[in-house]
C-alpha cells in the first residue's frame, strides 16, 4: 500500500508542550483553519501521541496519517467541516 502523501496547510511543533496544553493548542490552531485544510503537528511520545489524536478524532476531526521520525511523532490532521 502506497502510503498517502499530505501537503499541510500550517505547522504546529508541540515538542516539549505537557498534556493537555498540547490538545488545547491544537484544538485552537484548527479553529483558525477552514474545513479540509490540514495541519501537521509534531508530538513527543507518550502521553502526547496517545491522548492528543484520541481527542482531536472525539472533536470530529480526521486524522489522515501518523509516523515516528526521530524522536517524536507527526501527524496530520483534517479539519473536520463546521
Amino acid at each position: 500500500m502506497m502510503s498517502q502523501e499530505v501537503d499541510p496547510h500550517a505547522l504546529l511543533d508541540l515538542r516539549g508542550v505537557i498534556c493537555p496544553y498540547n490538545f488545547v493548542k491544537t484544538k485552537l490552531r484548527l479553529e483558525t483553519m477552514q474545513p479540509g485544510q490540514v495541519l501537521e503537528v509534531f508530538l513527543d511520545d507518550g502521553e502526547p501521541i496517545r491522548n492528543v489524536p484520541q481527542s482531536v478524532e472525539n472533536e470530529g476531526h480526521n486524522i489522515l496519517r501518523r509516523e515516528f521520525v526521530d524522536s517524536y511523532h507527526r501527524i496530520f490532521i483534517q479539519k473536520a467541516d463546521d
